[in-house]
């Protein structure tokens, strides 16, 4: 309809001109184009491809700014990492953030919010077969156990757990909806609760997991708002503007009910004062307060990662010279096999090889908690880099050893046991120090996989308070204060050995 190509741009027409400086509003008109940010990762109804067309994106929100934007302003996505949208914004990559972001009072504080453009609810969800959970109230320890509900990390559904049934379960965090959906029907978590949005969009629409069912009624109501920066206000009314213009001739409730979402609570969008009622806390904390007052937390995340390194990292040393030395000295059948497995391993990025460990291997029936799947990954990766290093410091001993060796009566595996192996161990020490420390910093990784370690524990933080500099401060001292002392070691063990095998 015509009167929708001019909605945004009539907004921006009647919007009071600038005293002093251009401002996001501006930006926005003069290039014709509203930069918004969202993370297709998180699937429908939000944003999702097309079935027709994967390159191209469907979803209300893409349907909701395409309706503000008009045909005279372009809306143009921009992905990112869910809970990394407010750095987007901040860093100017975007105009506003747009996907299923709660109204908080934290993200209030370094951030300004629209109108409310949906009004949200929390809908658990269970197996069918599970009799004893056909309710809230069957969310309770049993023979001393928590049970285990899948949230998005950083969302509504984490912070009302955590507010009502922290005593009661226990809390995994995961990077998507989907991904706890899927953890649920394979029976690892007892529940899991996404927005009501997400559960009438793949058990209804979809029909994706059948095995699922709603636990109850809604609970913990809430309201999806568009962030800006601040400063940007104007930009704000003129998309206030616009949605009262959705809603009140009726193509907002259009919109909604094309994929199934309305609901009678919707009638209240568009009414004066609603989400006033969330504001940003009077008491407003400094960055490094919140550093302060987090940081126990961030140490125990920095114990996480420590853990995880002092025991892949064995594990990938063993394995690695195993497999060098059979590349080395086993039958042709047996190289082939480990050329394969050194290749494949150092061709696949290391977190394709942890989301395969943790979501695909469940498939065959092999199921691996997710702190040991995080182990094994690493410890799986970096085998094949170690098994390099061994190879090269194998090659690196003179092959008269060996002869010597053989000629003294010793076994072929006596002589590497005593003499090949000892040499070429202390030779590639330095260069497997260096990889220590990659690992370390690898362990970021493993948080696709719900292992909450220090990179992690940092974004959920900074998501939740804003203070992503000074927490970014503090991240980085504990990684720090982990790494140089092995760097250290690195330094001492290269000066010991000048003849280092590269």
């Amino acid at each position: 309809m015509l009167k929708r190509w001019f909605l945004l741009l009539g907004c921006l027409a009647l919007a009071p001109l600038p005293a002093l400086r251009a401002d996001g509003l501006d930006d926005v008109f003069q290039r014709r184009r509203l930069i918004w940010g969202g993370d297709q990762e998180g699937g429908g109804p939000y944003i999702f491809p097309r079935k027709d067309d994967p390159e191209r994106f469907t979803g209300y929100e893409v349907d909701l700014m395409d309706l503000l934007c008009g045909a005279f302003l372009r809306a143009q996505f921009q992905q990112g990492q869910w809970d990394n949208l407010p750095e987007l914004l901040h860093r100017g990559d975007i105009d506003v953030v747009v996907n299923g972001y709660e109204l908080t009072p934290d993200r209030l504080q370094k951030m300004i919010a629209t109108m409310p453009y949906y009004i949200y609810e929390l809908q658990l969800l269970a197996r069918r077969d599970r009799a004893d959970l056909k309710s809230w109230d069957g969310l309770k320890p049993k023979n001393g156990r928590k049970p285990k509900v899948g949230v998005l990390n950083g969302s509504a559904a984490e912070k009302y757990l955590k507010e009502h049934y922290a005593d009661r379960v226990e809390i995994v965090g995961f990077d998507g909806n989907t991904q706890a959906m899927q953890k649920t029907v394979d029976g690892e978590l007892d529940a899991t609760l996404p927005d009501l949005p997400i559960a009438i969009f793949f058990l209804r629409s979809e029909k994706r997991y059948p095995e699922l069912q709603f636990v109850g009624s809604p609970v913990g109501r809430g309201y999806y708002v568009m962030y800006l920066r601040p400063g940007d206000e104007r930009l704000r009314d003129a998309l206030n503007d616009g949605l009262q213009t959705l809603i009140d001739n009726g193509d907002l409730r259009e919109l909604y009910e094309r994929y199934g979402l309305w609901n009678d609570t919707q009638k209240e969008l568009g009414k004066r004062g609603l989400g006033t009622e969330v504001t940003a806390d009077a008491t407003a904390r400094t960055g490094w307060e919140i550093v302060r007052e987090n940081l126990e937390i961030l140490l125990q995340s920095a114990v996480v990662t420590v853990v995880l390194s002092v025991v892949s990292m064995p594990l990938a040393i063993v394995v690695g010279l195993l497999v060098a030395l059979g590349r080395l000295y086993g039958p042709a059948p047996v190289r082939w096999a480990l050329t394969g497995y050194v290749e494949v391993l150092r061709g696949t990025p290391l977190l394709l090889q942890l989301l395969a460990i943790y979501f695909v291997l469940p498939a065959i029936g092999i199921r691996i908690p997710a702190f040991y799947a995080a182990i094994l990954g690493l410890a799986v990766n970096y085998s094949a880099y170690e098994a390099e290093i061994y190879r090269a410091g194998l090659l690196a001993i003179p092959i008269g050893q060996m002869e010597a060796a053989l000629a003294l009566g010793m076994s072929k595996a006596a002589a590497l046991r005593r003499v090949i192996v000892p040499q070429a161990v202390r030779l590639v020490i330095p260069p497997v120090t260096n990889d220590f420390i990659a690992l370390f910093k690898d362990t970021s990784v493993c948080s696709v996989i719900t292992v909450v370690e220090l990179t992690k524990r940092y974004s959920i933080l900074a998501n939740s308070t804003g203070a992503f500099v000074e927490l970014a401060a503090a991240t980085a001292v504990l990684y720090l204060l982990m790494s140089y002392p092995l760097s250290l070691l690195a330094r001492r063990l290269e000066r010991r050995n000048p003849q280092v095998a590269m």
